[in-house]
C-alpha cells in the first residue's frame, strides 16, 4: 500500500520533514486514527502525534475522523486545528 503523508504548519517544524511516501504500512493500519497511532509509535519527535495532542487529519484533502479509511494511493496530511478571523 503505498500512500503520501503530509505535515503541515507546527508538525512539520517538529518532525523536521513535509512528507514522506510510504510503499507499506504494518497490517491493520488501514485507517487515519492506526496510521496516527502508527507514525506516534516511531517514537521520539513522532509524540507530536500523540493522542491527546491537537491533530487533525485530511484524507484527499477531505476532513477525516480517526476511523476514516485509508487505501492504495490516498494522500494523507496531519495539521494542527486551524483558526480564523
Amino acid at each position: 500500500m503505498s500512500i503520501k503523508i503530509l505535515y503541515f504548519a507546527s508538525l512539520r517544524e517538529a518532525l523536521g520533514c513535509s512528507e514522506e511516501v510510504l510503499e507499506a504500512l504494518p497490517a491493520g493500519v488501514n485507517t487515519a486514527g492506526a496510521l496516527r497511532d502508527w507514525l506516534c509509535a516511531r517514537g521520539g519527535d513522532w509524540a507530536a502525534l500523540a493522542p491527546g495532542k491537537s491533530v487533525r487529519a485530511a484524507v484527499n484533502q477531505i476532513l477525516a475522523q480517526a476511523h476514516s479509511p485509508i487505501v492504495e494511493g490516498d494522500e494523507v496530511a496531519f495539521f494542527p486545528p486551524v483558526t480564523g478571523g
